[in-house]
Order: structure tokens, then C-alpha cells, then sequence
């Protein structure tokens, strides 16, 4: 499937910097504050490692997965994300710039405060992620699924989801600026529907959240 994205690579392939990447060391775990640089983190296992304000610039990591790996206020800048799990992942306050993620699964992630700039995700899954006052500039959610994600007091500019699926997403007193939520194949919000100001949805949408923005808005309707 081509990207929504002009310019974003599909494979590792397309990568300007992927004949610099160098294996990883599979017997090394990640370090508080390490900088690694142009570095593919390969079919490796993390777990409980703990790599607070570690910096990743112009690397992949591909079909990995990071259990219970400490993350907070990482940086992740020119990064190549495919197949990877992170469970119970700690990204609070991370900052993510030209991140493209494929195929990833996102579950139990506690990522609040992370600052995530021209970053793409396609056919991820996101399931019970905090994102409570992220910023999420120039941000695609492409085909994916995003359950019980919880965004409340986030600040949203440029974001879209084409072909992604909505379940239960929390928007308590998030801002929202050019937010395009017309391509979502499913918009159910558990919380939220005042943040909708400044979205942008389309007719059917409309029709569907109607019941709840009524009611948010404290208008009955009653038929005669």
C-alpha cells in the first residue's frame, strides 16, 4: 500500500542513511543516556532495561521487542520503526521527530508528555496508551487501531487518520488544530466530544456522534 505521506519511505531500503547501519551488539542491553548513532537494532529482546534520555539518531530497530524498557525523555530522531512489540514501554516526555513506524504493537505504553513531530505510523496498533498531554505535530495514523488510547489535555496540529479505527479514545480538554478524523473507519470516543472544535469530520461522522454531541451540548431532542 503507498503511504498517505508524499516522501515517506516503505522499506528500510528507501532509507538515506541504510548503508551506514551497523548491527547492534545482541549482547548489550540499552544504557541510561546512551547515544546511539546509525545503529539497527535487529530481532533483539529488551526487558526491564533502563535507557532514560538515551538518544537514537538515524537508526531502525526492526522485528524487536521492548518489555518494560525505560524510555523516558528519550530522543528519536530519523527513525526506522517495522515489526516491533513495546509493552509496558516508558516514553513519558520522549520527543520523536521523523519517525516512521510500520506494523507495530503498542500496549500498555505510558508515553504522556511525548512530543512527537512529522512522524508516521501505519498499521499499528495502539492499545491502552497514555498520550495525556502529548503534542502531536504533523502526525499519521495510517490503517491502524488505536483502543482505550488516552489523550486528554493533548495538543493535536496536522494530525490524520486515514483508514484507522477509533475505539474508545479519550479527549478530555485536548486542543485540536487541523485534525482530519474524515478518513477514521471507526470515530467512538469515550470521553471528549467538547475537544472536537477544530477537528475536521465528515457527514456520516457527523450523523453518528450527533446523540453525543447533543448531549454534550445539553440539547434534548424530542420528537413530537
Amino acid at each position: 500500500m503507498k503511504p498517505h505521506v508524499p516522501g515517506a519511505p516503505e522499506e528500510l531500503s528507501d532509507l538515506p542513511y541504510a548503508h551506514l547501519l551497523q548491527p547492534h551488539e545482541g549482547g548489550r542491553g540499552l544504557e541510561v543516556e546512551a547515544r546511539y548513532d546509525t545503529v539497527h537494532f535487529d530481532r533483539l529482546d529488551f526487558e526491564d532495561d533502563d535507557a532514560a534520555g538515551a538518544s537514537f539518531l538515524e537508526c531502525a530497530i526492526t522485528d524487536s521487542s521492548l518489555t518494560g524498557v525505560g524510555l523516558r525523555r528519550a530522543r528519536l530522531n530519523d527513525v526506522w520503526l517495522a515489526g516491533d512489540r513495546f509493552v509496558g514501554t516508558q516514553l513519558a516526555e520522549s520527543g520523536w521527530q521523523d519517525v516512521v513506524a510500520g506494523s507495530c504493537v503498542l500496549a500498555g505504553v505510558e508515553a504522556f508528555g511525548a512530543v512527537l513531530r512529522r512522524v508516521v505510523f501505519r498499521r499499528c496498533k495502539f492499545d491502552s496508551v497514555n498520550l495525556r498531554a502529548a503534542e502531536l505535530h504533523d502526525v499519521v495514523f495510517e490503517d491502524c487501531v488505536l483502543r482505550d488510547v488516552d489523550l486528554g489535555g493533548a495538543k493535536l496540529n496536522g494530525v490524520s487518520f486515514p483508514g484507522s479505527a477509533l475505539e474508545r479514545i479519550r479527549l478530555g480538554k485536548a486542543v485540536l488544530k487541523r485534525t482530519d478524523l474524515r478518513g477514521a473507519t471507526v470515530l467512538d470516543l469515550a470521553e471528549g466530544y467538547e475537544s472536537l472544535r477544530g477537528a475536521v469530520i465528515d457527514t456520516g461522522q457527523l450523523m453518528e456522534l450527533a446523540p453525543a454531541l447533543a448531549l454534550t451540548l445539553g440539547i434534548t431532542v424530542k420528537d413530537r
